[in-house]
Parts: structure tokens; sequence; C-alpha cells
């Protein structure tokens, strides 16, 4: 008789010892005991490694912290945000796939059902949250940079009213240091020298020291290196300084 009993998923050897290096190297900073994972997601999935988001779930969920149903809802909800957030920086399949690999491996008593963006509009309120979010980030270059767009109105509208008014401002899971370190890795794992130029300043300009950027590019390089991809276009924080 075939028994239908679920597999126990194992966790590999391998991105157990990734997830520890990360999480140490998070120690030395005063990002907190819990970006080190959106840190992980956000470089697995903006890479290549999408489906090895359920790996990390799981290697989470074997935690002290996260052995109630409710610990674990809250935990998936903030997974979840990361890579909605992540959708405006690599594209929606990615993300997909990812949260599709964390369902997978979910116990129904685990899962949570809040939907943070039913009643959204691109409304005036909406532009308004994107655009103080923006100007957090970009200061004094936000008009200059907008400008480039000039001859593009699409991806000027597309970067006001979705990238930073539908996904980046909302507040309702992750903070403003949560939101910055996915956008940070979520455009620097992919390669792009302007674009994470750009973010390394506004991680500066919100408050993340200089060490700690240094620390998440250092990560960033490690999950690369895991996946096998190179980052040689991304720049040093230190080159960026002077812009902040």
């Amino acid at each position: 008789m075939a028994s239908d009993e679920r597999t126990t998923p194992t966790l590999r050897p391998d991105l157990i010892a990734l997830f520890q290096s990360i999480e140490r190297a998070f120690t030395t900073t005063a990002l907190g005991p819990n970006r080190w994972y959106l840190l992980t997601l956000a470089a697995l999935v903006g890479g290549t490694e999408p489906l090895l988001a359920s790996q990390l779930y799981l290697y989470l969920i074997s935690q002290p912290a996260y052995q109630t149903p409710s610990s674990r809802q809250h935990l998936v909800c903030t997974l979840r945000e990361a890579l909605v957030k992540l959708v405006s920086l690599i594209g929606v399949c990615k993300p997909l796939e990812a949260i599709l690999s964390i369902s997978k491996v979910e116990r129904p008593e685990d899962r949570d059902h809040t939907f943070t963006r039913s009643g959204w509009a691109a409304d005036a309120a909406n532009h308004a949250r994107g655009m103080a979010w923006f100007d957090k980030i970009y200061a004094g270059d936000g008009e200059k940079t907008l400008a480039l767009f000039d001859a593009h109105q699409d991806f000027r509208w597309i970067s006001t009213e979705i990238t930073y008014g539908l996904y980046l401002s909302d507040r309702q899971v992750l903070d403003d240091v949560d939101t910055e370190v996915v956008v940070l890795v979520g455009i620097s794992v992919q390669n792009l020298p302007l674009a994470t130029a750009w973010h390394v300043r506004g991680s500066r300009r919100i408050g993340i020291s200089l060490e700690d950027v240094k620390v998440v590019l250092e990560c960033v390089k490690e999950v690369g290196d895991f996946m096998g991809i190179k980052l040689d276009r991304i720049p040093q924080a230190e080159d960026v300084e002077e812009e902040v």
C-alpha cells in the first residue's frame, strides 16, 4: 500500500554553512539579529537560486524563535514582503518561484493569509508616500535622477508610482532599514554598478553605517560566489562615500 505521508524536506549541509556564515557576519554589525536572512533571501532570489528560498525557510523554522504557528506566520509574512519588494527590482518570475517553493514546505497551520496590498490605488496618497521615501534615498539628487527619464516618461511614472509608491514605501511589514537592505542586495547581486551606487548612497543616508554597508556588500559577494556568479561591477562602499 502506498503511503500518503509527506516526506520531510532536508536541509543541505552546504546551505546550512552559508546561512551560518552570513548570520555570523551580521553579528559584527548594528543591523540586528534578523536582517541577515533578508539579505540571504534577496541575494538567492535576485541571483540564480530562487528555489533555495525553501531551504532558507526550513533553516529558520528549525531555530528556537520559530517553534509556534504564530511565529512562523510572522516569519513568512516578512519573507513574502521582501519578495514582493523584490518584484520591483528583478521582475515577478523569480519571487514567484521563491514563494511557491516556500509554500510547498509550509505546514497548513503556519500559513499567513494577510493581503497587504488590498485596496491599493495609484492615487495622490500613493504618490506622496512613494515620493517621501524616494526623497529619503535620493535627497538632493532626486530630481536630477528622475530627469534621466525625461525622454522616457513611462519609466519615470513606474519609478514614482509603482516602484516607490506600490512597493518600496509600504511599511506594513518591513521598516526603512529592512527595505533598503533588500533593495541594495537585490540590485547589487545583479552586478549593476549605477543602481548599486545609488543605493549604497541611499543606505548611508538613512543611517546605515559605512562599515555595515561594507558587510552587506561582502555578504552579497559571498552568496554570489556560492551561486557561481561574477560580481565584478559593483562599487566599493568607500567609492560612493563622498556623494553621501
